[in-house]
């Protein structure tokens, strides 16, 4: 018998999303429903995969309830713990004291003030808890502009990162290096979303331009040293199913801009093989646990 699975996106957004539909196709059994609808029975699946569920930073406390629950009767994937590790950007902090080269990041908190010296220059002011480019600005040579977005995140309770902006990136974009199972994937790479004008989406995510990559030598040597390191430096770290890291060049080589965990784009459509790749990692994953087996709602 085929193994029920969720593909676990959100009510807000307005069609599946393309990485659900591939998904879908390679996992008989499986069902595209919404972390928010609460007819749902969670324990009928034997696997809950995050997906699509670009809604949860506005709802974060809600989400990790939910997940909590979820968690509860059967498996999550990613993992409770590692989806509470990667809410916050603030993860950045624990990658770079690992010896991780990480976009330099200055964090301000709520209460807190910033010195002119980190807002000099272009600067990226963004909040820690936030999906995609949402709350995020591309801010140049103006420090009382870039005051005044860190003040407007504060007054969301919001806390507020600054960074530099890195310049290659205008050029070469963002590289996406996709994980299954702890094993590379495929890359993509990703114009620069900050730098140009942004359509959105249903207030969830922007259009962007992604296409296929090769990733350098350098950039796979990164990423495979930060996914081999998650089980230690997360816990639950070892069931981590999927994930991105999110680089991008610098004079010193590749930095990471993001490790993303949760729900990311896999961007499954630039290889025909990697939706059955990453099917196959999650079927990987069925059994090996023993829930009980009663209601959530």
């Amino acid at each position: 018998m085929d193994s029920r699975i969720a593909l676990v996106t959100s009510r807000e957004l307005a069609s599946i999303d393309a990485d659900d539909e591939f998904l879908a196709s390679h996992l008989p059994g499986s069902h595209v429903v919404a972390w928010e609808d609460d007819t749902v029975t969670w324990s009928d699946y034997d696997l809950v995969i995050l997906r699509s569920t670009w809604n949860y930073t506005k709802r974060l406390g809600d989400f990790l309830d939910w997940a909590q629950r979820v968690d509860r009767v059967t498996r999550l994937l990613n993992p409770l713990s590692v989806v509470r590790w990667n809410a916050d950007k603030r993860y950045l902090a624990a990658l770079e004291k690992a010896g991780i080269p990480v976009v330099a990041t200055t964090y301000v908190a709520p209460g807190e003030e910033v010195t002119d010296e980190t807002l000099a220059g272009h600067v990226v002011v963004k909040p820690t808890v936030g999906a995609g480019s949402s709350g995020a600005a591309l801010i140049r040579d103006d420090a009382y502009a870039a005051r005044a977005h860190v003040r407007s995140l504060h007054a969301q309770g919001l806390v507020a990162m600054i960074q530099p902006h890195m310049s290659h990136v205008d050029t070469h974009g963002e590289t996406a290096l996709i994980y299954v199972a702890g094993t590379f994937s495929h890359a993509a790479r990703k114009a620069a979303i900050l730098s140009r004008t942004i359509e959105w989406n249903s207030d969830l995510y922007a259009d962007e331009k992604i296409v296929p990559a090769t990733a350098t030598d350098a950039q796979r040597q990164l990423g495979d040293r930060i996914v081999a390191m998650l089980p230690d430096l997360i816990p639950g770290g070892a069931d981590i199913a999927y994930a991105r890291v999110d680089l991008l060049p610098s004079s010193s080589g590749p930095v990471v801009l993001e490790l993303e965990l949760i729900e990311p784009s896999l961007f499954l459509a630039v290889d025909p093989d990697a939706p059955a790749r990453a099917a196959a990692a999650f079927l990987s994953r069925v059994g090996g646990h023993d829930f009980p087996r009663k209601g959530d709602h």
